[in-house]
């Protein structure tokens, strides 16, 4: 391909994509495909010559688009929405012509370097402490992976490094998290060899937050047992209710116990820019590693987790790894974040969120939280004022747990109706054993008016069903 080929193709694909993103609407949130459908349109062999542009471009809104569930529609409202704010996209597009791979400094100096610096910028932006050392990971899973590998390091009376964790001689771990904490904690034991039945769920209070004299308890009782506890995960804005753990008080325990502590902040911690919503890390100061996700809330296209640990040392032990050809000569004076990783070809994702913080500034970031804080608020208002409904889990942040408060059929109908209805898109949960709808909004595309609208939708759509007419 020429480069002025490359022009005239580019600015096809930017016209397509500018469309998309400034009438998502025009689609019907979920899709409303059913399994096999999207295969059944591909061919069962690759092509054996060149195919045009043009006819990529037809299959891509004939084929594909229709099967997509459009998270850049202003009424999704289900999981935690993102965004794909127009700056990100430049930015994953130069990632993507760039083509480096950040796995030691001298491989692209550059995306060493603008990782460390975004990541302090928004170390600063939170308020946590300069003692944290940031790394960008895809995911909150992966870095919650890593923060328990490091945090498995710690166990001195054995080198996990060298020996694993098999033999008659090796120590029968538990790490403890709360019962709403997200299903990655137990997806990392299964992975670092603690297995599930190391995993000790802690229960909540009313407002389902951890329990902290709860946790006390269960590591005494296990430490009398003869188990050997190492770590503990903490929740700022759980999956299911984005209730916020006592971080200060668990952390007392660790300190009494010396685990580490991880919180989970993946989608709560960005409401920490906020002056008036610092108060939600509260106690992190304390904590071993931390993690929240800006392509959640923080107008980052999808992927881009950040990762903060105090003791990277542990996880250079963890997983710190050089063959010859990986050495280089700068030695410690530089990072190499494949020292400290279990990856090693590394994106340059810093490009996309240093785009991001530049166009919107830090105001303009915060600016678009508070209206999501406020709309949460408003759609909280809203089902509270109808007697059918109520609003089962308190709403600090802009997603809304409710139900009608008859039983599970009529949640799940609605639920059901809701979502084949192709005008918007909520998820559910279960708390206190019944069936819990949530409305998560995390969209800038998202105002008031797809907020009133959409609850406005909910109530027809019961209203039907309670007459009888669907």
């Amino acid at each position: 391909m020429t480069s002025e080929e490359f022009k005239q193709w580019g600015y096809r694909f930017v016209d397509w994509a500018a469309d998309y993103i400034a009438h998502p609407e025009k689609y019907p949130v979920l899709s409303r495909v059913s399994p096999g459908d999207i295969r059944k349109q591909l061919p069962a062999e690759p092509p054996a010559q060149p195919e045009s542009y043009e006819q990529m471009l037809q299959d891509l809104d004939r084929i594909i688009v229709p099967g997509l569930t459009h998270w850049n529609h202003p009424s999704f409202f289900a999981y935690f929405p993102n965004t794909g704010s127009e700056p990100g996209i430049f930015g994953e597009m130069l990632t993507a012509a760039l083509n480096v791979n950040g796995m030691v400094w001298r491989t692209s100096p550059a995306a060493t370097e603008l990782e460390e610096h975004v990541l302090d910028w928004l170390r600063g932006m939170i308020g946590l402490p300069a003692a944290f050392k940031g790394m960008i990971f895809d995911t909150a899973s992966l870095s919650t992976f890593h923060a328990l590998a490091a945090a498995r390091e710690t166990i001195t009376e054995r080198s996990v490094r060298e020996d694993g964790l098999s033999g008659p001689d090796a120590p029968r771990l538990r790490l403890y998290a709360s019962e709403q904490a997200h299903s990655s904690i137990e997806k990392s034991v299964m992975a670092l060899g603690i297995g599930r039945r190391g995993l000790v769920k802690i229960g909540t209070d009313a407002e389902f937050r951890m329990d902290a004299k709860a946790l006390e308890f269960a590591i005494d009782k296990d430490l009398r047992e003869g188990f050997r506890p190492f770590a503990v995960v903490a929740t700022v804005g759980t999956t299911s209710t984005t209730s916020i753990d006592p971080v200060a008080r668990i952390a007392d325990v660790c300190a009494k116990f010396g685990l580490w502590l991880h919180v989970d902040a993946a989608y709560a911690g960005s409401a920490a820019i906020l002056p008036e919503m610092r108060h939600i890390v509260d106690g992190v100061d304390r904590a071993d590693s931390f993690v929240t996700n800006p392509h959640k809330w923080l107008l980052t296209s999808m992927d881009f987790s950040a990762f903060y640990c105090r003791r990277p040392d542990m996880l250079r032990r963890a997983f710190s790894l050089s063959p010859e050809y990986l050495q280089t000569a700068e030695g410690d004076a530089v990072t190499n974040a494949q020292d400290s990783t279990l990856q090693l070809g590394r994106r340059f994702r810093a490009l996309k969120f240093w785009m991001v913080i530049r166009h919107y500034g830090v105001e303009g970031l915060r600016d678009c939280i508070r209206e999501h804080i406020r709309l949460g608020k408003l759609f909280a208002s809203l089902v509270e004022s109808d007697p059918r409904f109520e609003v089962v889990a308190p709403v600090p942040f802009s997603t809304v747990c409710f139900r009608l408060k008859s039983g599970d059929a009529d949640n799940q109908a609605l639920i059901d109706r809701v979502n084949a209805s192709g005008k918007l898109f909520i998820s559910s949960t279960r708390l206190n054993e019944k069936l819990t709808l949530r409305f998560a909004i995390g969209n800038a595309r998202s105002g008031e008016a797809h907020v009133r609208a959409a609850w406005e939708e909910i109530r027809s759509l019961n209203r039907q069903d309670a007459k009888g007419e669907m």
